[in-house]
């Protein structure tokens, strides 16, 4: 039995009946990613000692029959931008390339409460700007599917990992997709949460009001399980909701039936790849013969959202990246003079291409002229985007599109046109701005046999919505055991 390639419910099910440990779990993945990653490049940093030690007081635990979880014992592996006490928390940048962080995020914290070992820290592009991993200062990732094409970004790290078998759960972050579209290009799940559903704290800040922690699984029922881990209110972070995690779990069985699902028509026009298209309408075909309505709906204001995101975004960034100068903690540039040749030597040194170019962009829509004309507008249009899903969600329950507007795209492709590369976040940057959960789940393959997405967004705090009609799709299509899976070369 190979322990890797299972789900967490699964390995719930065995270490309760003390079929396998949790050393043993964690030894198997561990053996793993020694195998593969090397080929595929997820992992920045493993956490041997500490994720094995985790794992034996884990065993005890389950022994004792003493507060087990759904997690205790499964480990899971997090994206470097994700604080955990002890470990390296580099945001695959040069920047934070030495630093070790000195405390866990809440979202570790809480996972570790429940018996769940860390396993290790993932690749992402740097500080979690772009859409292919590309921008990452430390490692090349590849797509498991195709190791010559991009695993998405900026959370494609743990999209590769959970694809490839090296993690069975991994959390990413979405600011305006990043999730969800490496979630596609590596067909697997993933789901972005409602602003402030799970707490920021311990996240290395891109764009505040964007940034959202949430889990990428190999299928909708680990989502449940570990959204439901890492959800609920938390003091440290003042964004953060009040109010009881709902069991997700629950929503799971509940089926379609009754429910209405609406095709935003502005997400199936110029720029989506035919064979996208029709596999996601085909996708919505299946809700409906379980008993589902659909309907068209608008979002008018949905063709801005793309531009709106990269003022909003860019703008967050230079403000929350302006602590990154040399001085306390980071890169320190050598045989600076002065103060102003210390901060502007560091910059130059610790920030990529893709970093710069968004704090330039952003710093400008900021400053003194321009501020009305860009930044201020752009909030005007996210008004407008969020109040254009209020009314949707008075027609239907959920909304049905595509995830991204292609598959996967080969390494190199996109990289000398950011404009190009930025579509890539057309369809997913939308809920970002509104604040509302989506989730990309599996909905077939392309000619070339790359995995494509289907995308579902649901009204603030409707993740439990979003895993039903998630659950009954897969359940329907026969669920994992009958997906397609990589067939990676390194076997």
């Amino acid at each position: 039995m190979e322990l890797h390639a299972l789900r967490a419910h699964q390995l719930r099910e065995l270490l309760d009946k003390g079929e396998i440990s949790s050393v043993e779990l964690t030894k198997s993945l561990l053996a793993r990613i020694e195998a593969v990653d090397p080929a595929i490049g997820a992992y920045l940093s493993v956490r041997e000692k500490e994720a094995l030690q985790e794992a034996e007081a884990a065993d005890r635990r389950i022994r004792e029959g003493r507060d087990v979880g759904p997690l205790t014992g499964i480990p899971v592996s997090v994206k470097d931008n994700i604080s955990v006490d002890g470990s390296p928390t580099t945001c695959a940048s040069k920047m934070l390339e030495h630093y070790i962080s000195p405390y866990d995020a809440t979202v570790v914290a809480r996972l570790k409460a429940q018996g769940a070992p860390i396993l290790g820290k993932l690749n992402l592009d740097e500080f979690a700007m772009g859409s292919s991993t590309e921008t990452s200062a430390l490692k090349l990732t590849r797509n498991p599917w195709d190791l010559e094409r991009v695993p998405g970004g900026s959370s494609g790290g743990p999209a590769a990992a959970v694809a490839a078998d090296t993690a069975v759960l991994a959390l990413g972050s979405d600011t305006g997709g990043s999730i969800r579209q490496p979630a596609a290009f590596c067909g697997i799940v993933g789901l972005k949460p409602t602003y402030g559903r799970v707490s920021r704290y311990g996240l290395v800040a891109f764009a505040s009001s964007l940034d959202q922690i949430g889990p990428m699984t190999k299928d909708v029922r680990d989502a449940a399980l570990l959204l439901a881990a890492i959800a609920g209110h938390d003091p440290l972070d003042s964004t953060s909701i009040p109010g009881e995690v709902p069991d997700f779990a629950a929503e799971l069985d509940k089926g379609v039936d009754g429910l209405v699902i609406g095709l935003p028509k502005e997400f199936f026009g110029e720029g989506i790849a035919p064979e996208v298209k029709d596999a996601v309408l085909a996708a919505v075909r299946v809700l409906e013969g379980l008993g589902a309505k659909v309907q068209e709906v608008s979002l008018p204001h949905a063709r801005y959202a793309l531009a709106a995101y990269h003022m909003i975004a860019p703008a967050e960034a230079s403000s929350n990246l302006g602590r990154f100068d040399g001085v306390r903690f980071g890169h320190r540039a050598k045989e600076a003079e002065d103060v102003v040749t210390l901060f502007e030597k560091t910059r130059q040194e610790g920030f990529g291409l893709e970093v710069k170019r968004r704090i330039m962009l952003g710093t400008f829509a900021l400053s003194a002229g321009y501020y009305d004309q860009y930044y201020l507008k752009a909030l005007k249009v996210r008004t407008l985007i969020r109040q254009d899903f209020e009314k949707a969600f008075q027609q239907c329950d959920v909304l049905a599109t595509p995830t991204a507007p292609t598959v996967a795209f080969r390494i190199g492709e996109k990289w000398e046109n950011p404009l190009e590369m930025y579509q890539s976040d057309l369809l997913t940057a939308p809920a970002n701005l509104a604040g509302i959960p989506a989730i990309s789940i599996p909905c077939g393959l392309n000619g070339e046999g790359l995995p494509i997405g289907l995308q579902l967004l649901g009204p603030a705090l409707g993740e439990g919505l979003l895993l039903r009609v998630a659950a009954a799709y897969e359940g329907a299509t026969g669920g994992v055991e009958s997906r397609p899976k990589p067939r990676l070369e390194v076997e």
